[in-house]
């Protein structure tokens, strides 16, 4: 059934002024480092002509990643492409963390010669740490980290130590780029399986966690304290049943890691997925959608679904504080076959919409130039559509966030913030999320019209057009023009699976 949206910019009610860096990314500590980490689909599936299909194991999961990651060389932070790019998303918080960063050993002096001490499982240069905290500057962002936590550091019955966090935290100090915010860990869930010390305990965690937090007032006060940065495991599921909890040894909730500790935070955190990739698909095959599910009002319902189960959380234990989802994105296990097409910007556009409407807070988005779900290509860092999305959000969508009074349903996910111009009016985004019906919109005054759509029709392409016209580099690898339409006053149509801002 078609729906009927009517804008009323003058009956508006404000709803909370945002973050004005919610839209931010990650970029994993194992592309600084190099390492292991999923490899691409190819243009067969991609576009959804291929089948991606692995055959689960009796060993489980673990002897499945042979077949699905691949070892890659350290990203290059310092090639213009990926810094021209990164900079045009504006201001944003970066994330320099992962599973990775759980277990990797700062060789600042260079006494390991690239050989990984026991206990840890891989390392970190000075040269690539720098070539990190020059990034950050060269962008205009804000650092966060989480740090190490492993064999290595220390045993389930030591209390963690400060040791490597401080090569960490001094160098950039010292580089005159400070670490701005820290976790203590990745997903600490998932215990020993998220690179702990074996038979950790959430006691152990709160432990630990309550001493890096204190170590880090006595030493870095200006340092935000975020966390848990838990993924699941509380009554809230990745795909329509099941969480996490499925494939790991041992996974715990947000209470038991927070539970009695003592030092309070700045920022409430956790992780968030729509559900787990085909990669994981036939392991947890009750977390994953399919495609024909992708734009449903079910799949776009979880991440809302997401922030507010975890609000609680954010009250009991964050009084006041915001909520940042420090890792996010279409699906677990380095994003779905179609998460590289337009298809993925109909979950991106409304999780963002969505999430301001629940709260304040942060999203980063995993992550920039790495794996399938990346804004940019893997080495070449060619902009995917989510890239040309979040850029144009991040240019139209102010912080103060409207309650538009349009329920959410099938064609009509309405959201509407202030001007990032700061011009008097207002910003709507309208998602017609249907793929067969046309959704009728009552403009009461002119109106700048933005409209993404995929090329040709395809929902499933990976060139998304604005306005009809492809959204991609010009030579130099200059963006496109990114300019609205003229729309006038009256009643239009938005076209099945589009995603249109209006601007008024």
């Amino acid at each position: 059934m078609a729906e009927f949206v009517k804008l009323s910019p003058d009956t508006l009610q404000a709803l909370r002024e945002g973050n004005p860096m919610m839209m931010s990314y990650n970029v994993e500590f194992a592309e600084v480092t190099g390492g292991t980490f999923w490899k691409a689909y190819t243009p067969g599936q991609v576009a959804g002509t291929e089948e991606f299909y692995v055959e689960p194991t009796a060993e489980g999961i673990a002897a499945m990643y042979k077949d699905l990651m691949q070892v890659y060389p350290p990203i290059d932070l310092y090639n213009e492409k990926l810094r021209s790019l990164a900079k045009e998303l504006g201001p944003v918080w970066m994330r320099v963390s992962g599973t990775w960063a759980t277990k990797t050993y700062y060789d600042f002096d260079g006494t390991t010669n690239g050989k990984v001490p026991e206990g840890y499982l891989n390392v970190l240069t000075k040269e690539q740490w720098i070539g990190v905290l020059d990034f950050v500057k060269a962008v205009g962002a804000k650092l966060i980290v989480s740090v190490a936590n492993c064999p290595g550091l220390h045993s389930a019955d030591e209390p963690w130590n400060p040791s490597e966090a401080e090569k960490l935290f001094g160098l950039s100090k010292e580089y005159g780029v400070p670490i701005n915010a820290a976790e203590f860990t990745n997903e600490p869930n998932m215990m020993e399986d998220t690179g702990f010390p074996a038979g950790y305990t959430p006691a152990d965690y709160r432990r630990d966690q309550d001493l890096f937090f204190q170590w880090l007032d006595e030493n870095y006060p200006e340092c935000i304290k975020v966390g848990p940065s838990t993924t699941g495991g509380d009554s809230v599921t990745f795909g329509r049943s099941g969480g996490v909890e499925q494939m790991v040894s041992e996974c715990c909730g947000c209470d038991d890691l927070m539970a009695g500790t003592t030092e309070p935070l700045d920022v409430f955190s956790y992780h968030y997925y729509n559900g787990v990739s085909e990669r994981l698909a036939s392991v947890m095959p009750s977390g994953h959608w399919q495609a024909s599910e992708a734009n449903g009002e079910e799949y776009l319902a979880t991440a809302p679904t997401f922030a507010r189960t975890y609000a609680p959380f954010r009250d009991k234990y964050v009084p006041g504080g915001e909520m940042w989802v420090t890792e996010s994105g279409d699906a677990g296990g380095g994003g779905d076959t179609w998460a590289s097409t337009y298809l993925d910007v109909i979950r991106t556009l409304n999780e963002l919409g969505g999430f301001a409407a629940v709260t304040k807070g942060v999203i980063f988005h995993n992550t920039l130039a790495s794996s399938d779900y990346g804004f940019l290509a893997r080495q070449v860092f060619d902009p995917r559509p989510n890239y040309f999305a979040v850029l144009l959000w991040n240019r139209l969508m102010g912080t103060t966030v409207y309650d538009t009074g349009e329920p959410v349903r099938e064609g009509a996910h309405v959201y509407a913030h202030s001007r990032k111009d700061g011009q008097d009016g207002v910003v709507y985004l309208v998602i017609n999320n249907s793929l067969t019906e046309a959704t009728t919109v009552e403009l009461p005054k002119d109106a700048q019209r933005y409209t993404l759509a995929g090329q040709d029709g395809n929902i499933r392409a990976t060139v998304m057009t604005l306005n009809g016209k492809p959204l991609v580099l010009g030579e130099g690898n200059t963006l496109p023009e990114m300019a609205p339409e003229a729309q006038a006053a009256g009643t239009i149509t938005v076209a099945p699976g589009t995603c249109t801002f209006f601007v008024l």
